[in-house]
């Protein structure tokens, strides 16, 4: 067996439930024979838009599980962790705050990051806060003056035990969180899993609920996952009865998705964004762009592994088949995208899209091999001569990078990402997988009632 297959066959079984259950029955096993009580441990970075809203949930994570919660202070990640950290920052806190208003939760900031002599006095406050009992509490106290710029919980003697403490405190979270496998704030962990921000804690929940941890299972998850939009558009739209009370959806309204033939997330939302558009009567306009690791980003080996992990219980979440991967990354991507472009121009990009994806990330095709890329281009309804001419054809690269820059100009700069546009303009722009629910929302607000006298 040469080396690529036998590290197909460790990822595949590293994503296989059978094996995450054995590690979860370990780690319980464990934790029964030493008599200790459930820990979760939560990381927190003081200017993370993202842990403002962590620390507004964890009283009630404190008391509907049995569970003891233990804070640590670290510090941003690291720039191959975050390469592009400004459009970071910005996107983060306006994201998060988009984030808050759906949730009903405090939002931490005026779509502006948290400037540096706050983030200071936040951190020393948090140091002192997370000795106390009533480290969660004080801690909101704290962050929420910091975001809204009160300075609460800054040290005013500056004294350089304060700093050092500080030092301190950043260097023992930066370390754990590292020695356990991450690289963010506002993350949480518990017993060998981690779960990112409030758009994880559903998976920490139902975790903690099949271990018996939950002390009233009748009551809703604290942060459900926003209703999907591609489980909800299995029902069928207006009819021809009720179409008449709906305002028309302007004629150039489009749904751009900036997608990664090497992003798993990107195959976990690509049949979902065609089927949001295709409920709403929208176009969808394919737009790639070349992986971050193409454009000279390396990805640390602890985001790797975080992401695989994630993306295989996202899947479970939404039926879909992963883990038998082979990693496109390179020229079997430049290979995708030469022959999408091909069938793009033959209507059938959007079906190419899926069937690349769903072969290199469940079904172990290889993309750098003829055999394979014809097979996954057939089941589009893409002829392998077409496929032949297609990579043969450079005109691809130049509107790659075109959608690189366009993506870039949202202030964005990963994937998969998804703007609404009619008539030039930019009309909301989201990223992530888990934000389909912003698109869905903004193409509902073309479905305005018209009052019988109107029609």
């Amino acid at each position: 067996m040469s080396l690529q297959r036998l590290a197909r066959r460790v990822i595949w079984l590293m994503t296989r439930p059978s094996v995450r259950d054995a590690r979860r029955a370990l780690h319980a096993w464990r934790r029964t024979l030493s008599g200790q009580t459930a820990t979760v441990h939560y990381f927190h970075q003081a200017d993370d838009p993202y842990g403002h809203l962590c620390l507004q949930v964890l009283p009630a994570l404190a008391s509907r599980y049995a569970i003891r919660i233990v804070p640590h202070l670290v510090g941003p990640p690291s720039d191959a962790a975050a390469p592009d950290r400004d459009r970071l920052a910005q996107w983060s806190t306006r994201d998060a705050c988009e984030l808050a208003r759906h949730l009903g939760l405090e939002a931490p900031g005026r779509f502006a990051p948290m400037p540096a002599d706050r983030v200071t006095g936040a951190q020393a406050g948090l140091v002192q806060a997370f000795a106390q009992a009533d480290w969660q509490a004080q801690a909101l106290a704290i962050s929420r003056a910091a975001w809204a710029g009160e300075g609460k919980g800054a040290d005013p003697s500056g004294a350089q035990a304060g700093r050092s403490a500080v030092q301190e405190a950043l260097a023992r979270g930066d370390a754990l969180r590292k020695k356990l496998g991450h690289y963010l704030g506002a993350t949480f962990q518990f017993e060998g899993e981690w779960y990112w921000g409030l758009d994880r804690l559903h998976h920490l929940e139902q975790r903690l609920r099949e271990a018996g941890l939950c002390k009233d299972p009748s009551l809703a998850l604290i942060a459900a996952p926003p209703k999907d939009p591609g489980a909800r558009l299995a029902i069928p739209g207006p009819g021809p009865a009720s179409a008449h009370h709906l305002s028309p959806v302007p004629a150039d309204l489009a749904v751009h998705f900036f997608l990664s033939f090497r992003s798993p997330y990107t195959y976990l939302a690509a049949a979902r964004v065609r089927q949001l558009a295709a409920h709403h009567g929208v176009t969808l306009v394919l737009r790639p762009v070349l992986p971050m690791v193409m454009r000279g980003l390396a990805v640390p080996l602890e985001k790797r592994l975080y992401i695989l992990g994630d993306v295989a219980r996202e899947a479970r979440r939404l039926s879909l088949p992963f883990g038998l991967m082979c990693d496109p990354v390179g020229k079997p991507v430049e290979r995708g995208y030469a022959v999408l472009y091909r069938a793009m121009a033959q209507g059938r990009g959007e079906a190419f899209v899926e069937s690349f994806l769903q072969g290199v990330w469940s079904e172990g095709a290889d993309a750098g091999r003829d055999e394979d890329l014809i097979r996954l281009a057939l089941r589009a309804g893409l002829p392998g001569d077409e496929v032949k001419a297609a990579l043969a054809d450079e005109a691809w690269r130049a509107p790659v990078e075109a959608n690189r820059q366009a993506l870039l100009a949202q202030g964005l700069w990963g994937v998969p990402s998804f703007q609404l546009v009619a008539g030039g303009q930019t009309l909301c722009s989201a990223w992530g997988q888990d934000r389909l629910w912003q698109i869905d929302q903004a193409l509902q607000s073309f479905k305005r009632p018209i009052t019988e006298q109107q029609t």
